[in-house]
């Protein structure tokens, strides 16, 4: 009997189907124009990446032959081996550690401030909110390894220039995940700190920043976990870290040194990603990821 009574439903459906069309006729009418539309944008990317793809020199027959070549690369990777150099390692590890965890705070404390005058809700001045925004938008536009490369002819080679190249790229970035965030706040609890006779600066102090408080701090844990990874690039070019072993080991093909570097850096990713998951449902409740 219960199987009977679900086709019954859809019997009785398609029964009605007919008076649903009488009655609601644009429901059912299809779309011809919105559907060519569809199909002339899916037309367009797909001769866009066919282009790409001749543009690029793409062959199948090159990849598959080169995947013969990187098994044999990969072969010689193993065992992943320090080979004596153990403790050389770790100390380039903590210094990549270094770069990303002085980076991230200087761009974290230059970015505050500079977020609060590129929201609407704390600075209506249109021009004042134009001015910072593009300024934000120069910033970040610049990819860290561009920065990386300035700072090395400024300071010099080695780790201080890696931490101002993040610092550098993530002020940009994270002056705009800020000041979005201001904006986005719950504003209630401003409205009450004015009500109460509270001046402009204490709505800030006291009812916008305990609200975007956790957020800007889950923000700055994602970046600093990202940028263990952004330190490790930036070391190739010099700017300290275990990067500039890496591309050196790669060079002369010490590949067993080179695959325990790979899996000191996916480890120490791995643990950075479970602390800074952990710390922000801490922070922002058990929804955070």
């Amino acid at each position: 009997m219960n199987a009977a009574r679900p086709e019954a439903l859809r019997a009785a459906a398609r029964a009605d189907l007919p008076r649903l069309r009488a009655r609601y006729p644009a429901q059912f009418r299809t779309d011809r124009v919105a559907r060519a539309r569809t199909l002339a944008v899916l037309g367009l990317l797909a001769g866009l990446a066919g282009f790409g793809f001749w543009q690029f020199d793409f062959s199948l027959g090159r990849l598959l032959n080169g995947l013969g070549r990187l098994g044999a690369f990969a072969a010689l990777m193993l065992p992943p081996s320090p080979e004596g150099h153990l403790r050389i390692f770790l100390h380039a590890l903590g210094e990549t550690l270094g770069i990303a965890f002085l980076g991230t705070l200087t761009a974290a404390i230059l970015a505050f401030p500079v977020a609060l005058l590129a929201a609407r809700n704390v600075v209506p001045n249109p021009f004042a909110h134009f001015a910072v925004r593009r300024g934000l938008d120069v910033m970040r536009s610049v990819d860290v390894l561009i920065w990386a490369l300035i700072w090395i002819n400024v300071v010099g080679l080695g780790p201080f220039a890696g931490a101002l190249a993040i610092a550098s790229s993530d002020f940009g970035a994270l002056g705009k995940l800020f000041a979005e965030a201001i904006e986005t706040c719950d504003r209630r609890p401003g409205e009450g700190v004015v009500a109460s006779g509270g001046s402009a600066l204490h709505r800030i102090r006291f009812g916008l920043i305990p609200g975007v408080l956790p957020v800007l701090a889950s923000q700055v844990l994602y970046f600093f976990e990202s940028n263990t990874r952004s330190a490790t690039i930036i070391g190739i070019v010099g700017a300290g870290g275990i990067g500039q072993y890496l591309t050196e080991l790669i060079r002369v093909l010490e590949l067993k040194q080179v695959a325990f570097l790979v899996l000191m850096i996916l480890v120490t990713v791995a643990a950075i990603d479970w602390v800074s998951t952990r710390l922000r449902r801490a922070i922002i409740g058990p929804a955070a990821r």
